[in-house]
């Protein structure tokens, strides 16, 4: 082999991270030909609906699964907690690259906690896992949709239009605009969306070739966090149409997993946690979902996804 190509989307973020997986593996093997295919996707295109409405999140992962199983790229670099909880038969994530900060961030020109945002401030995200969070601690604050790459919503916020947004640490801190970070909400203040802060490398199941030329990109601690927060959101039936958080950390080589669930409104929330060592990082998701649907997750889960058709 002496030629990859890599399917990414067009927006900033997407190519960033795109290259810098391309000079990963263009500095592990400097006899190959990387070189990337950027594309349009569905996602990216339709800005005036939030995403539960429109088919969430695998909007932004279609297009690039389909030059993969047509032969035009031969692997997809994605925001993990952009990828489907389940792949789509015949694809497979062959690598979780080391993560970034997995926190939410809030970016606003007058306020540096989501506590001096005064009654009626208008907080922009496109997130119902966020919405839910706010709304739970902060029921004086008007919550409105926000979409957009990172820089039409900082656009946004510098019109006036919001008082505040939150966005992802890491897609901030990856196109270096850290100084708009004015507050880093911890996991106990909003709980981050599975995978938040991690790359995924997607490639086609039968491309086994791909296997060991993409394992030194694969972050052990980060795959074993990843793979519990992925299986416990995938147990409730994870998407961005369910208000739902999971984060793992490890220490010591133990997994410590929390997630929640919730209404979008925040007024029921539902939270659990347990630890497991790190090889049962999916049967730690599972046991961790497993509490929230005793608590009665499901009925909750069933509400919400009604109340959206």
């Amino acid at each position: 082999m002496n030629k990859l190509i890599i399917a990414s989307r067009e927006s900033r973020l997407a190519m960033w991270q795109a290259e810098h997986i391309q000079a990963r593996l263009q500095a592990l093997y400097p006899q190959l030909s990387v070189e990337i295919l950027g594309m349009t996707t569905q996602g990216d295109q339709i800005l005036d609906k939030t995403l539960s409405k429109i088919g969430g999140k695998g909007l932004f992962v279609k297009e690039l699964e389909t030059a993969l199983a047509e032969g035009r790229a031969d692997l997809a670099v994605h925001s993990i907690k952009d990828v489907p909880m389940t792949l789509p038969d015949g694809f497979m994530l062959a690598a979780i690259c080391e993560r970034e900060d997995p926190r939410d961030a809030l970016v606003s020109p007058h306020y540096s906690s989501l506590n001096e945002l005064p009654a009626g401030a208008v907080v922009g995200t496109s997130s119902l896992r966020r919405e839910s969070q706010i709304r739970a601690r902060f029921p004086y604050l008007k919550v409105l949709p926000l979409r957009g790459n990172v820089q039409t919503r900082l656009r946004k916020l510098d019109e006036g239009i919001y008082d505040a947004i939150i966005l992802a640490a890491a897609g901030l801190k990856r196109l270096g605009l850290h100084e708009r970070i004015r507050a880093a909400l911890a996991p106990s203040e909003s709980l981050p969306a599975a995978g938040q802060g991690a790359l995924g490398i997607e490639i086609r199941a039968d491309r086994t070739d791909l296997l060991q030329l993409l394992a030194p990109l694969n972050h052990t601690a980060t795959h074993a966090c990843v793979s519990a927060e992925r299986a416990l959101a995938r147990e409730l039936g994870g998407s961005c149409q369910i208000p739902l958080g999971a984060f793992a950390t490890l220490t010591d080589g133990q997994l410590n997993l929390g997630g929640f669930v919730a209404s979008p409104d925040g007024s029921i929330m539902l939270t659990a946690s347990a630890s497991a060592p790190q090889d049962y990082a999916e049967a730690l998701g599972r046991a961790v979902a497993k509490k929230l649907l005793d608590d009665g997750a499901a009925p909750l889960i069933a509400e919400v996804l009604a109340q959206d058709r």
